[in-house]
């Protein structure tokens, strides 16, 4: 199961998002926000959605907000969350191969809506090489999560 979430300012790209998931045949839930309210906070809507991963309710999230940086460091806090923030398609994809990121962050203000549907295509797409040298160092990223 993907989720997808953002804060009022992520708000419209999640929506375009979540339409272009769905016309790809992508089950997503969308964990809010349902309307647009300016002075939501993405903590309010990253933070059950991190947990619904954490318990295994979730195989994956996009998180959306201006700059996505907020809601990519939120994300990181949780234990077995690797979330990326990417801007390009080349990026989000590279972040799979190397690090099996299981959450995208994205910045609304900073991406065109094609270049955000390429970014989200290539991220679904992209698997992790599980070669010995990715898996040590994720082993180590774990390892200083205890």
């Amino acid at each position: 199961m993907l989720y997808i979430c953002s804060d009022h300012g992520g708000f419209n790209l999640k929506k375009l998002l979540k339409k272009h998931l769905a016309d790809k045949g992508v089950a997503v839930v969308d964990a809010g926000p349902q309307s647009l309210e300016p002075g939501d906070d993405y903590p309010d809507y990253v933070i059950p959605v991190m947990r619904k991963m954490q318990d295994n309710s979730a195989g994956g999230a996009i998180v959306i907000c201006r700059n996505g940086v907020g809601v990519s460091m939120l994300a990181n806090k949780f234990k077995g969350i690797r979330a990326a923030l990417s801007w390009t398609p080349q990026h989000a994809a590279s972040t799979r191969v190397d690090d099996n990121t299981n959450v995208l962050a994205l910045p609304a203000d900073f991406i065109s809506d094609d270049v955000a549907k390429q970014i989200v295509d290539a991220w679904l797409s992209t698997k992790f090489e599980n070669t010995e040298r990715y898996v040590r160092r994720l082993m180590k990223v774990t390892e200083a999560e205890k």
